[in-house]
């Protein structure tokens, strides 16, 4: 052996000590005999043979029984290195008291001065194969556990990306245990967060993790699944990751969204009977006032008659007092008839063309029209539609359904400020449909709420559905195809 010129400060001997004071165990063997010629002492510490013991031995002297580690395959690997340079081997010794221990073993050839040998490094792998055998029966306790348990549980990382998820989790996901998709992806890709009943992001839901917070789940579909849990920050070697239990809750909030559904029904019934009663108190208090102000109309217009000047003075007032006589005369008909309307539960027998009711209204329905440039078509049936209804009432439904139609138009561009009123006879109810070109309804109002206006008490609509509900009908709303809205309602044809 010769010393490096590039340290010359080191000698020969110092590259015996340095080998002899290594904890990596060192057998040097011959090349051509493989018989051992030298070990370090971290080799005969862990043999438990000293130098002189280790010499004579054979390869079924200091390996394990077992067929793998046959002399034979050992001489084989040794040679593997004198022919090729190294060769690596897991090989199990077996210690001067019978231990196996099992190494992580490379032989290098190496020149000696007396010729080419074997050097042999190993290292006691016992620890690691312990470990990694604790390793797989722990990753196959998690297999099983997430491919057994109803528990819904996602690991996820900071960025809120799926790490992890049971069987039962990919299962709301619409996702399979051998479906790779979710892996990296993150959670919100497949359902909305929730705290408190609103929507949130990643970011908010986190930060409620201290280390554990609450958290929803909405999973979109034909019917929406919630589920609802916890979500708790695992910090390990500074590293952040979350784990998230949920559990479903879809009946409980299916539950809650149709007790709320009942509580605005029984708060509309308590509007409608307090509706009745009023009704009944304007029609009593508004009857005589209403017949005392045609009477002096009717004083006014004779008075007129009589006045000397222009004619064109006494047509403009008659005009207009005419016009007030016949708003005073509608509204006259309208308290009598709710008066009638609210006070009986009968059968109502009056026979009424649909077409009529609507020709009635349109006088007062282009009124409201004209002032917003709405312009209103009507589209009615070529033959008479006779349905069974109070004629005035379910004219006044026709009036607010027509009013709603122009507000909403109203907000429209000028081009489709147009509303169209139609009637039709078919499967033995009349039909009246009024369309327009708004935003159109977001939801069916006579089954939630009777309004979607800021500020709307939903009155006219819950009203309408009354009369026309009360009358055998059927009353709806629904978007239609070109944008807008189509509100409508059928009465029974007379048969």
């Amino acid at each position: 052996m010769e010393v490096d010129p590039i340290a010359p400060e080191l000698a020969t001997g110092d590259f015996v000590a340095m080998m002899n004071a290594s904890k990596a165990c060192v057998l040097v063997h011959d090349a051509a005999t493989k018989n051992i010629l030298w070990a370090n002492p971290a080799a005969c510490e862990m043999l438990e043979f000293s130098l002189s013991e280790l010499r004579p031995l054979k390869a079924n002297h200091m390996s394990s029984s077992a067929q793998q580690y046959d002399r034979v395959i050992g001489r084989a690997w040794l040679q593997a290195a004198v022919e090729h340079g190294s060769s690596r081997i897991v090989w199990h010794y077996r210690s001067k008291s019978g231990r196996v221990i099992p190494t992580d073993a490379v032989a290098i050839r190496v020149e000696l001065e007396r010729g080419p040998a074997v050097m042999v490094q190993f290292r006691d792998i016992q620890r690691a194969e312990e470990i990694e055998r604790e390793l797989k029966l722990t990753t196959s306790y998690v297999d099983a556990l997430a491919r057994h348990t109803s528990t819904v549980a996602f690991m996820l990382d900071a960025a809120g990306a799926v790490r992890f998820a049971t069987d039962s989790a990919l299962t709301f996901l619409g996702l399979t245990g051998d479906d790779d998709r979710l892996a990296g992806e993150p959670l919100t890709a497949y359902a909305r967060l929730y705290l408190g009943g609103r929507p949130v992001r990643w970011a908010e839901v986190v930060a409620g993790a201290d280390p554990v917070g609450p958290v929803q789940l909405e999973l979109p579909g034909e019917s929406a699944t919630w589920l609802e849990g916890s979500l708790e920050r695992l910090s390990e070697s500074e590293v952040d990751a979350y784990l998230m239990i949920l559990h479903d809750v879809s009946e409980r909030v299916r539950g809650e969204a149709r007790r709320e559904l009942e509580l605005r029904h029984e708060n509309y019934l308590a509007r409608y009977n307090a509706m009745g009663d009023m009704a009944m108190a304007i029609a009593h208090e508004l009857g005589q006032p209403l017949a005392a102000a045609a009477n002096f109309i009717a004083g006014i217009r004779a008075r007129a008659a009589t006045i000397a000047g222009g004619g064109d003075v006494r047509e403009q007032m008659g005009y207009g007092l005419d016009s007030v006589a016949r708003q005073i005369d509608r509204a006259k008909d309208i308290v009598g008839s709710l008066r009638s309307f609210v006070g009986h539960l009968e059968q109502v027998e009056q026979v009424v063309d649909l077409n009529e009711i609507v020709r009635e209204c349109l006088y007062f329905i282009e009124l409201s029209a004209a002032p917003n440039s709405v312009a209103v078509e009507v589209r009615l049936d070529p033959a008479p539609v006779l349905v069974r209804c109070e004629r005035v009432l379910t004219g006044q439904v026709v009036m607010n359904l027509c009013l709603n139609a122009i507000d909403e138009t109203t907000e429209c561009e000028p081009l489709q400020r147009r509303i169209t009123v139609g009637t039709q006879a078919k499967e033995g109810v009349g039909v009246l449909t009024i369309d327009d070109h708004g935003r159109g309804v977001a939801r069916d109002p006579f089954a939630e709420s009777f309004t979607s206006k800021p500020g709307g008490s939903g009155i006219g609509l819950a009203l309408s559905h009354r009369i026309i509900t009360r009358q055998h009908g059927s009353i709806w709303a629904e978007r239609r195809d070109g944008g807008g809205s189509r509100f409508g309602f059928a009465l029974p044809l007379d048969t």
